[in-house]
């Protein structure tokens, strides 16, 4: 794996993640550090201001823009109106079936901890994702994008759910965001999205169990991360790039998968059907996400505000309640009739 420089490349030796407080989960010093882009986005606004959406669309798209005018482009599109996002007609990539492999050779322990020597992890937690084994797949479609804050009001709006993601601070929608994707939801409020989405629409909507999504973020060849087997900084909005929030979906050009899915990488991390198990043949962790939850619906592809080896399509996660780093969205699956 590349170990190249990004902007932010935190060390954290001698203790585990699972024992940090927030600030040292982000491997961030005591005082104020400003965030990558902070100096240079306003005058962006005022250089970018004054298109119309499509042509926001093909800025926040296009792989030869820079991210940082890919991350104010995609803004803009939140308070003007992103065309990219039609609750009703979600964008949804298809994927063949068949036999396809997943999880870790348990040989290969030892290169992922090698790889990731600096952050604290726990081996325990990569053990989770052994053994390396095939699961048989029937055709499916998944979200090009994780669900967005815009999406998820029209949900609250139209059922009357009652769960608010905790983000949405004072329970206020935030508009400007309307385009990232929501967080800090429950597994619960993610599987009742999607069983109001399927009502509504008359298709076969659900989150995807783990096998479908790490196939469709791995793809055929079973990259490391959806790209490929080398972490890069600015394919994915993780702790290394440096934004510090989510951003809106699809500006990881760079980061989307074989299958053409974006963000299964970094923004927020995604619940999938599956609660916490052994793979067949491996071996149960009992970690502190299970001292703290119990049983717990397991989460795939890393946030904003987790470090890199998350992003790994094989790493299997969870929701830590105590802490405000673990940022908990969702994407759809669908069934193929």
């Amino acid at each position: 794996m590349n170990t190249k420089q990004g902007w932010h490349w935190p060390k954290i030796e001698g203790v585990l993640c699972g024992t940090m407080t927030d600030r040292e989960r982000l491997g961030l010093p005591d005082c104020y550090m400003p965030s990558r882009f902070e100096d240079i986005i306003p005058g962006l606004y005022r250089s970018l201001l004054g298109r119309d959406a499509q042509e926001y669309v093909a800025m926040t798209e296009n792989i030869t823009t820079p991210l940082v005018e890919r991350l104010v482009a995609g803004n803009i599109l939140a308070l003007i109106g992103d065309p990219r996002i039609e609750t009703l007609l979600p964008d949804m990539i298809s994927i063949p079936g068949g036999d396809v492999s997943i999880g870790l050779d348990e040989s290969e322990i030892g290169t992922v901890m090698s790889c990731f020597a600096h952050i604290g992890l726990d081996e325990k937690w990569i053990l989770k994702e052994c053994p390396k084994h095939t699961v048989k797949l029937r055709d499916y479609r998944i979200g090009k994008y994780p669900v967005t804050n815009f999406e998820y009001r029209e949900f609250l709006l139209d059922s009357q759910y009652s769960e608010l993601p905790t983000s949405w601070e004072f329970r206020r929608y935030p508009a400007e965001k309307s385009n990232h994707p929501v967080f800090t939801v429950t597994s619960a409020a993610a599987d009742a999205y999607a069983a109001w989405l399927s009502q509504k629409t008359g298709r076969a909507f659900r989150l995807p169990s783990e096998a479908e999504w790490e196939y469709a973020a791995a793809g055929p060849a079973g990259f490391e991360f959806p790209w490929g087997n080398d972490f890069e900084p600015d394919f994915a909005n993780t702790v290394e790039t440096g934004i510090f929030s989510t951003s809106p979906v699809g500006i990881f050009v760079e980061g989307n998968s074989p299958f053409g899915a974006a963000d299964m990488a970094g923004n927020v991390e995604e619940y999938v059907l599956d609660t916490y198990g052994a793979y067949a043949q491996g071996k149960f962790i009992d970690d502190h996400l299970v001292q703290l939850n119990g049983a717990y619906r397991v989460a795939r592809g890393g946030c904003f505000s987790r470090l890199r080896d998350l992003a790994r399509t094989r790493r299997r996660h969870g929701r830590n309640p105590a802490s405000q780093t673990y940022a908990m969205g969702f994407r759809l699956a669908e069934d193929i009739q």
